[in-house]
């Protein structure tokens, strides 16, 4: 059995691995792999002939020469060299479209917030993984439940638009970003307006940051 472990802070890799090697899941000749960044990690994926499990934090050291800039660009190596391996994204985020866009976009066998971990909860979430269930912790949970209630907020384009808002983008900008015509864009923005039940494009971002969603 071999386990990638990655995560910039070296308490939490070495408590993931001490909390895992005593947990009686794994044969005693498991191998942990450990690594603090994407380029560790890269080269630790890359050199390994099997991986069966890994537990990656999203937020990490980026590695630019090939463009690795989350734990999310690190799942998309694994899947390619090691397609059997089950997938952990940990992530200290609570912001509901980054959760989201975790979720849908790597869609890892697992994804959990730190908050909600702890040595038993850990030990619990992996066994499921491991048993082939697509396990998501309780407030991750609570995220994608939030965002379909804001039906609009699934949809990519829309998520993105919002997202530009925030960022002190005008409509002009967001036309070049999206390719979409100034029209469309407008009428998205004014369905989301009318979700989120405000007038002005300021307060719109304004209650998506409120309710969590940026």
């Amino acid at each position: 059995m071999n386990i990638l472990i990655v995560d910039d802070h070296p308490m939490s890799v070495s408590g993931y691995t001490d909390t895992l090697s005593r947990s009686g899941l794994f044969p005693k000749s498991t191998n942990f792999f450990k690594a603090y960044n994407c380029e560790e990690a890269f080269y630790k994926i890359m050199a390994s002939t099997v991986l069966d499990l890994a537990i990656i934090d999203f937020s990490l050291p980026a590695f630019g020469a090939h463009h690795l800039f989350s734990g999310s660009d690190l799942a998309k190596i694994i899947k390619q060299k090691h397609p059997d391996c089950k997938i952990i994204i940990v992530t200290a985020h609570t912001e509901i479209l980054i959760i989201y866009d975790i979720y849908k976009k790597t869609n890892p066998d697992g994804l959990v917030i730190k908050n909600d971990l702890n040595s038993e909860y850990l030990k619990n979430f992996v066994e499921e993984v491991l048993n082939g269930n697509h396990c998501k912790s309780c407030t991750v949970n609570k995220v994608i439940k939030d965002i379909f209630t804001k039906e609009l907020m699934v949809d990519d384009t829309n998520r993105a638009i919002l997202m530009y808002l925030s960022q002190g983008n005008k409509i002009k900008d967001i036309e070049r970003m999206t390719n979409l015509s100034i029209s469309a864009i407008q009428r998205r923005i004014a369905q989301m307006k009318d979700a989120f039940n405000v007038s002005e494009e300021s307060s719109l971002v304004k209650e998506a940051i409120l309710q969590g969603f940026l």
